[in-house]
């Protein structure tokens, strides 16, 4: 995922924002598609809306987030998106517990993302809307792991009809299409940041409560931290420090609520 991040930064300088975003859910469904092929039960009725609705959300989401990169800090723009899980979060908080562990990870986010505003309201409107449309990823997400059939099929139908509903923003990559190698790293940002962590997504999400699945969402951070350390020898600040301790323990105390009865996986 952080991968796929990096890529897609470098590839700001030859495509809009908008239009990497949608080279990237260009490339997340051709890949998915060939990998899934999925059959016509999955193209019909209450399953294909659920779909569609889920990968035009999924898609959105990313525009909005690229788009909110673009303008602000990275840590600000991450600090403001957790909004989202967060308030997921704390809707399906029932305890005590439950509301302190929603209040750690909150405050733990903001500690690791160090929030600095640069004064872009433009940029601020884009990370709420991706704030936004990650609540709604959760929670549509949920659903189309729950249903009947493969989650991972309706991610790639979801896809698919983003990637044709999103065609406008294709008119952002015109210089991508001249090279090669730009267009493969336009693939490679699909398959890193959408594919692998999505389909995790949907394995996930079979098992655990929404509320819970959108608390372990705050150790993504966590993890960039640790990796940031181990690979780039970025040593955190005290702040930074403290909030992945926060993190950790609101995902502990979250965590420990009673266990969500897996549904079925398909035969086959």
């Amino acid at each position: 995922m952080y991968a796929g991040a990096a890529i897609a930064v470098g590839l700001f300088g030859h495509a809009t924002p908008a239009g990497v975003a949608w080279l990237r859910c260009l490339g997340a469904a051709v890949v998915l598609l060939a990998w899934r092929r999925p059959g016509r039960a999955a193209w019909r009725g209450r399953r294909l809306a659920l779909a569609i609705a889920f990968g035009i959300v999924t898609a959105g989401m990313n525009v909005l987030f690229y788009e909110a990169i673009a303008r602000l800090p990275l840590g600000t723009v991450v600090a403001m998106e957790f909004i989202g899980p967060v308030l997921v979060a704390a809707f399906g908080s029932r305890s005590l517990r439950d509301v302190l562990a929603v209040v750690l990870v909150a405050g733990g986010v903001v500690a690791i993302a160090d929030v600095r505003l640069s004064g872009s309201v433009l940029g601020v409107v884009f990370a709420l809307g991706a704030a936004a449309a990650w609540a709604g990823y959760i929670l549509l997400g949920k659903r189309v792991a729950s249903a009947e059939g493969s989650g991972i099929d309706s991610l790639a139908i979801g896809f698919a009809a983003a990637t044709v509903v999103l065609s406008p923003l294709a008119f952002g990559t015109g210089e991508v299409w001249s090279s090669p190698r730009m267009l493969l790293l336009g693939v490679g940002v699909g398959v890193l940041s959408t594919v692998v962590p999505y389909a995790l997504d949907q394995v996930v999400l079979r098992r655990l409560g929404q509320a819970r699945f959108a608390v372990l969402l705050a150790l993504l951070p966590v993890t960039a931290g640790v990796m940031g350390f181990v690979l780039l020898a970025q040593v955190p600040s005290w702040p930074e420090a403290l909030g992945t301790v926060a993190v950790v323990a609101g995902v502990a105390l979250r965590s420990r609520d009673e266990v969500v009865r897996p549904v079925p996986e398909p035969p086959g």
